[in-house]
């Protein structure tokens, strides 16, 4: 093994709550309501999209009427487009009728063809009950259905079903502040609170870290830095996709959420049955629009208990085919422990352009306001609001 090298999870694509887009000549962050899963391979400067990612859309757009929790994130009625097929007054039966044999829940289990062909928007046509030259004619009503590709389109991807690869939280979600180099993309200074690993003139130092708040030296662009790398589908188990994210509220969630259900499965969390999902919160710093935000949960259709279950059942039978997990966490850690820093040279140049975009701030205050202290720490503060990042 390579020293100096960090051995990470090997990555067949990413997950992504938004993208880079060229704007006035400047590439910038522009922030989206819903997941994208992408390869990693680029084309006129976008991520092309991975075959799971409308494999996925098609399977929540077939299976809309049941989904748990609704499939939008959680925010307010009417805060996002009604593109999604789900008025204010569906949410709201759906919120007070959601347990077993309630009247909703029959309503929806008994509609689950027509909620799925009404996820489009109805033509004026449609909302005015006209029938189209086509049923005038005897042809088929299943012309008026919108087609898979376009339910596909119009279809918002906010449910993942996905698993982790190890028993260990810590191994499957690494975060940390992390400050880059803008010039040259690359980690200078990474910590965790307590101690750092900082690049500097006599090489690779390590020195205690207060946290971006109370550090001097990383004031200009240090924040929390999360990766988080899940198992979607079967075809290859132990490739990854790499959801990445410098908000507090993705990484304070999704680490909460890891320790737990490794406590209550017993260890057994890379066989549970897991979901990433997309929510909805308003903040005072977000002037009370809509952020959004990734969490774990038990997969749709499932309770704790059952997911539980299912858990230790696929763990016993990984053991009888001679699966060894506690090997596997163990060759992960001494991976991770093999280097300084996780990002490869290649790599650091699209997570600072998308992740450590620069402060628009910084243009338009005044040099001596910037030389006076107090300006630069609420400039600080308020580029990390909580938002995923990079939407300050």
């Amino acid at each position: 093994m390579i020293k100096g090298l960090m051995i990470t999870p090997p990555v067949i694509g990413r997950i992504a709550i938004g993208k880079v887009v060229e704007r006035n000549g400047k590439r910038l962050p522009e922030k989206d309501d819903e997941f994208t899963i992408t390869t990693q391979v680029q084309s006129r400067g976008q991520w092309i999209l991975h075959p799971l990612d409308e494999a996925l859309r098609l399977a929540a757009a077939q299976s809309h009427g049941g989904i748990k929790e609704g499939s939008s994130p959680s925010v307010p009625d009417g805060v996002l487009d009604d593109a999604q097929g789900i008025s204010g007054h569906a949410s709201a039966s759906s919120s007070a009728d959601t347990g077993p044999g309630s009247p909703g829940e029959a309503i929806r289990s008994s509609n689950t063809v027509q909620t799925a062909a009404r996820v489009g928007r109805r033509s004026l046509k449609e909302k005015m009950g006209i029938a189209n030259a086509g049923d005038a004619a005897g042809e088929t009503v299943a012309s008026t259905v919108p087609s898979p590709a376009a339910t596909q389109a119009r279809r918002k991807l906010r449910n993942i079903p996905v698993r982790v690869l190890f028993n260990d939280p810590d191994l499957n979600l690494r975060a940390h502040y992390t400050l880059f180099d803008r010039t040259t993309a690359r980690p200078v200074c990474v910590g965790d609170g307590e101690s750092c690993k900082r690049v500097t003139s006599k090489g690779l130092e390590s020195m205690p870290c207060p946290g971006p708040d109370a550090c001097a030296f990383g004031k200009d662009g240090c924040k929390p830095y999360g990766r988080l790398n899940l198992a979607i589908g079967d075809s290859d188990e132990l490739g990854s996709f790499v959801f990445r994210t410098t908000g507090f509220n993705s990484i304070r969630t999704l680490t909460a959420r890891l320790q737990y259900f490794a406590a209550v499965s017993g260890g057994y969390l890379a066989c549970m049955p897991l979901e990433l999902k997309l929510r909805g919160k308003s903040t005072t710093q977000s002037h009370r629009s809509a952020i959004y935000y990734a969490d774990l949960v038990v997969r749709t259709g499932l309770s704790l208990n059952e997911a539980i279950v299912q858990a230790k059942e696929l763990a016993g039978q990984r053991l009888v085919a001679g699966v060894d997990q506690t090997a596997l966490d163990a060759a992960a850690r001494l991976g991770y422990a093999n280097g300084s820093f996780e990002d490869s040279p290649d790599e650091a140049a699209e997570i600072v352009e998308e992740f450590y975009p620069e402060e628009s701030q910084a243009s338009t205050v005044p040099a001596t306001a910037k030389a006076s202290g107090p300006w630069a720490t609420g400039s600080q503060a308020k580029s990390r609001n909580g938002t995923h990042s990079p939407y300050p």
